[in-house]
């Protein structure tokens, strides 16, 4: 997860930039004080004691006592705890207070050099060795965490460690290496049981090749890598990554196994496959009429380890997968090996206001590498749009932005379809769920989507919707059955709308009324309010709410007699009263709308007063 640079203050704010930069972090800010934030936050207890429960990295830009005492209540387990540091303001002071061993010194060093600032790293093996055993560099995996600090002290009372195996980051530090050392370092892909005074290594060495057929059981994949790692004799904690064949991107069983090993799953596409078919110790005229390579479990092992790698354990396979692991020279690095299977979010960012703004947005929109919207709607977003790459289309062109956004997910892209209000009500959830049921692009049909693209990973985050913040704004008239309308007839005709008008006047429904007008429609608000007013009173309140959560926000409250077109428009929601809408006054003289839900007409209430208790 993305660090987070929490300051309180707006004077911090330029040291923040350089941290956030530094450490490919998110800003977060108290929303009183700090108005350019990524993220903006009410409380800082709740808000750090939120991100440190969730294991985000958090670096305070605060007095380190004070993120003491806020964090205090919560420290359990320092295994678990995620790194922890505070900067002073100006940068010249960068202290790792928790998991040191766990990131938060590296951290510290990097900040410091940024800052031109002094790390006070105070663990003794950093300080005395330049590195923490328990916390190997990235693609080392330590086996027995437990038996790190015994190690470690004896290492600093001056004893020497022997090296069994080879990793560049033991061999240039300042731990004392003999052959005949009193601990011993290992590192090695193969299981083993660590003796007295032993740490063991698992270099992230091991490609995972999987193939399998459509559908396949994730039990039976997962079962069949567990019994080949464990004839083979190699450690589970050596796999890099799970690789497989771009057409199983979506498929369920590799991704299982993937997360059962926590390791990404990552994917090739045919051709570079078969550029390995040379060093196939199975090749497969089937599977290459197939899918258009000679193996995909070798296949996809061979190309993750590189030209240097070798098949460490060649094809198994059980009724529908197969399984196969190359080992790499040195550590592969996953992330950056193969193709992601992309992911599409598609999220509703609320009227625009970063308030009304949901964290689960936030935090989708945060780990996006690329962006898809309505410019407008990308403006809203601020700050949080900062670093992504953005791709803006006016409005009009709905369609061509859903497919856009979904063939960038489809190139192995994090995309968030960005989305004013809620991105299910009238918006672009519905549109990318329509394309993938459309089918795939043909010869004939340019209109469907990539096979790429219909792999995708998606995922729709709830937004408020324009009728939810009209009702708030003008108090409670949805309190009762309600339902929605859209006077745009581009998608719908017209005698359905007027159908659907009807029944909600005869069923007494509440009404909000979306699109309902534009520079070139003007008759149908009008046929709207003629024919509820044949079911309901002319004093039927309307709520006309204008630029919700943004500036320029208006809220208006007319009876349904007096609506007028010209009243309205394209950014208006009008919410039509049912027969038992009311408006009440408040002493301070605003007006409310409120739809009754009944409860005075149930024997006993004091609401009903006389008429209740009959």
């Amino acid at each position: 997860m993305k660090p987070a640079i929490v300051l309180l203050n707006e004077a911090a704010l330029p040291t923040a930039r350089k941290v956030a930069d530094a450490i490919d972090g998110k800003i977060h800010g108290a929303r009183m004080r700090v108005e350019n934030a990524d993220i903006r936050f009410e409380s800082a207890p709740e808000h750090i004691a939120a991100l440190f429960g969730a294991g985000r990295p958090i670096v305070g830009l605060m007095a380190s006592g004070a993120l003491i005492r806020l964090l205090a209540p919560y420290l359990a387990d320092k295994h678990a705890e995620p790194p922890v540091l505070a900067v002073s303001e100006d940068g010249l002071s960068v202290v790792p207070l928790l998991g040191g061993h766990h990131g938060a010194n590296e951290l510290a060093r990097r900040i410091a050099g940024v800052l031109g600032g002094h790390a006070a790293i105070t663990t003794a093996g950093d300080l005395r060795f330049g590195v923490a055993l328990d916390a190997p560099p990235d693609g080392y995996t330590l086996v027995n965490p437990e038996t790190a600090k015994p190690v470690m002290a004896a290492l600093v009372a001056g004893e020497a460690a022997r090296l069994n195996g080879t990793a560049a980051w033991i061999e240039r530090s300042g731990i004392p290496l003999a052959g005949d050392g009193a601990v011993t370092l290992t590192v090695t892909d193969r299981t083993r049981a660590p003796g007295d005074g032993e740490l063991v290594y698992a270099p992230k060495t091991l490609c995972l090749g999987i193939g399998c057929e459509r559908g396949t059981d994730p039990n039976e994949a997962i079962d069949l890598t567990e019994s080949v790692l464990c004839e083979a004799g190699l450690a589970s904690q050596a796999i890099a990554g799970v690789f497989s064949i771009d057409l199983k991107a979506d498929e369920a069983a590799v991704h299982a196994v993937a997360r059962h090993f926590g390791v990404p799953a990552r994917f090739f596409e045919a051709a570079t496959l078969e550029a390995e078919a040379d060093r196939l110790e199975n090749p497969s005229e089937v599977v290459f009429a197939e899918v258009g390579c000679h193996g995909v479990a070798e296949g996809a092992a061979l190309a993750a380890a590189g030209r240097q790698g070798r098949l460490a354990v060649a094809k198994r396979k059980t009724r529908r997968a197969t399984c196969a692991i190359a080992r790499a020279e040195g550590p592969v690095d996953a992330q950056r090996t193969g193709r992601a299977r992309g992911t599409l979010f598609v999220v509703g960012i609320g009227p625009g206001s970063d308030a009304w703004r949901s964290p689960e947005v936030s935090e989708l929109v945060a780990r996006s590498t690329d962006l898809v919207g309505y410019s407008l709607y990308l403006d809203l977003l601020g700050p949080l749009a900062r670093g992504k790459t953005r791709h803006d289309f006016d409005l009009g062109r709905e369609e061509a932005r859903v497919r856009h956004a979904m063939e960038l997910a489809g190139e192995g892209r994090t995309v968030s379809l960005v989305c004013s209000g809620d991105a299910g009500i009238y918006a672009m959830a519905t549109l990318a769920f329509e394309l993938l049921d459309k089918g795939g692009a043909t010869d004939d049909d340019e209109g469907g989507l990539s096979d790429a693209a219909r792999r995708i990973e998606l995922a729709v985050s709830p937004g408020i919707s324009a009728l939810q913040a009209a009702a708030a704004r003008a108090g409670a008239p949805l309190g009762h059955d309600f339902c929605t309308i859209s006077l745009s007839d581009l998608l719908t005709p017209w005698p359905d709308i007027q159908r659907r008008i009807r029944a909600a006047g005869e069923g007494d429904f509440v009404i909000a009324f979306y699109n309902p007008v534009s520079k070139r429609r003007r008759k149908q608000l009008a046929y709207a309010r003629d024919a509820l007013l044949e079911q309901r009173p002319s004093d039927t309140p309307v709520v006309l709410a204008t630029n919700l959560g943004r500036e320029g926000e208006a809220v208006r409250i007319v009876p349904l007699g007096e609506l007028q077109v010209d009243d309205v428009d394209m950014l208006t929601v009008v919410i039509v009263g049912s027969s038992q809408s009311r408006t009440v006054r408040t002493g301070d003289g605003s007006t409310w709308v409120y739809t009754p839900r009944g409860y005075a007409a149930k024997a006993g209430s004091v609401i009903g007063g006389k008429e209740a208790a009959e």
